[in-house]
């Protein structure tokens, strides 16, 4: 069976801008390339398998491990179990001097696993970093953060940044259209953009964020009073 790569969201199409997708790897199939000159950021939506890296290393990779792939490095991602192998993928863009490999060649891919990364909240919501600036990437921010029922004040933020719903439901107030959100929608959120979330369900409403260029998740400015 192939492989499926479907592009969710560019944020720059024809420049150099962030570009999420969805990849889908099936049983006894693997994905094997270079990474891009500003790096990638991976996460492990289902399933289990293998990243294997450039020098021939392999780490076990399952539902809810982050990877981040430098510039330049090698890797295969191999499903591993009888379960299809689904992830999502975050292209960065490509920074100053992004391309050139460093001495010795690409920086090596690194692992991090939700569930070792530490809880940090802002108001009554909970987010964990998986990779960041002093956490392995220092381009960018992935985390993943959860949000109870309710809704925030609207305010934005200085970065780009692309959000993509795990679980739950609600709606994107953003702009004067609100959007319903569910597992599976795919958010772009220009910087400066005024916008908030709202979980209008029972249950947690859970997002993986990615952002460029990278710093805290809680660093918000308010919007103006109407």
């Amino acid at each position: 069976m192939d492989v499926v790569v479907r592009t969710l969201v560019d944020t720059a199409p024809g420049r150099d801008g962030l570009v999420r997708r969805r990849v889908e790897v099936p049983p006894g199939s693997r994905v094997e390339a270079v990474a891009g000159p500003g790096g990638e950021l991976w996460y492990v939506i289902d399933g289990a398998g293998l990243l294997t890296s450039g020098d021939g290393q392999a780490a076990a990779v399952r539902r809810d491990t982050a990877l981040w792939l430098p510039p330049g490095a090698r890797y295969r991602l191999a499903a591993g179990g009888p379960e299809r192998l689904t992830l999502d993928s975050v292209t960065l863009p490509a920074g100053p001097g992004a391309g050139r490999a460093a001495p010795g060649g690409p920086a090596q891919p690194r692992l991090s696993e939700l569930g070792d990364r530490p809880v940090e909240v802002t108001g009554d919501r909970r987010f964990r970093v998986l990779f960041g600036p002093g956490n392995g990437c220092q381009a960018a921010t992935q985390f993943v953060g959860e949000i109870p029922p309710g809704r925030a004040p609207l305010h934005s933020h200085t970065y780009d940044e692309v959000v993509l719903v795990l679980e739950g439901e609600g709606v994107l107030h953003a702009g004067p259209v609100e959007h319903p959100i569910t597992p599976g929608a795919c958010i772009h959120l220009p910087p400066g953009q005024q916008h908030c979330l709202e979980n209008t369900g029972q249950a947690t409403l859970r997002v993986l964020g990615v952002f460029h260029p990278g710093g805290s998740p809680a660093a918000k400015t308010a919007a103006p009073p109407a």
